[in-house]
């Protein structure tokens, strides 16, 4: 079974100390640190990448959801805050579980369970959208196509799409983007969505399965075709 590396985000010290108390009880789960804020966390969490945070909402500063839509790491997360109120919120952006403070350990044991299997079964790393006062977390593995706009890039998964507050350029130096193609200046494609490679007297042609087709630059057409071949 693998490891679980884990980060508490937390501003009270009691809560923090719980939680990694509780989590004592699960060996394959390795607590890499503690923030006390989201600034704390955001250096944490590009450092260590961690799989999962258990993450409180109010804290000083930015919240816990002002932290997720900096990040360009996304680990898993665990809500756990003494607030209700922010239920909705929080699953609309995908959180795993949502604990209520003081933490019961029937409940952790469920939210526990969630992550182990979840995080076991390798479900892919994440980006925190924040787009027309709607939060997303979208998985890498389910974008299949990414265009620049000015500074920005519009990111398109399923029949959805989304605005991300970054660059083409940027995005291409993120490990987690590294089944991502640069087909021109402008677009970004995943290979695991690729249905046919096509090429004619205009060039060379890369068909979705999603059935965007896509032109592929000459310079990178050179590029693609060795990596096809691989």
């Amino acid at each position: 079974m693998r490891n679980i590396r884990t980060l508490i985000v937390d501003d009270e010290r009691g809560a923090r100390k719980e939680l990694a108390r509780m989590l004592k009880s699960y060996p394959q789960v390795i607590v890499l640190g503690e923030a006390a804020n989201a600034d704390e966390a955001e250096q944490l969490i590009g450092l260590l990448k961690p799989d999962l945070i258990f993450l409180d909402i109010q804290m000083p500063g930015r919240s816990g959801f002002d932290l997720l839509e900096n990040l360009v790491h996304v680990p898993q997360v665990i809500f756990v805050t003494a607030f209700d109120s922010y239920a909705v919120q929080a699953f609309e952006v995908s959180a795993m579980d949502y604990l209520m403070k003081p933490v019961r350990e029937e409940r952790f044991k469920n939210a526990m369970d969630k992550a182990i299997e979840k995080i076991g079964a390798n479900d892919g790393v994440a980006v925190f959208v924040k787009d027309r006062g709607k939060h997303h977390l979208i998985k890498w593995k389910d974008i299949h196509l990414i265009e620049s706009v000015e500074n920005y890039a519009r990111v398109f998964f399923g029949q959805e799409q989304v605005l991300l507050k970054t660059s083409l350029n940027k995005l291409e130096e993120n490990p987690d983007c590294e089944r991502f193609f640069r087909a021109s200046r402008s677009i970004l494609f995943n290979l695991d969505h690729i249905s046919s490679v096509k090429k004619d007297n205009e060039g060379m042609f890369v068909a979705l399965k999603t059935g965007n087709l896509i032109r592929i630059s000459e310079r990178q057409a050179v590029k693609l075709r060795s990596l096809i071949k691989r």
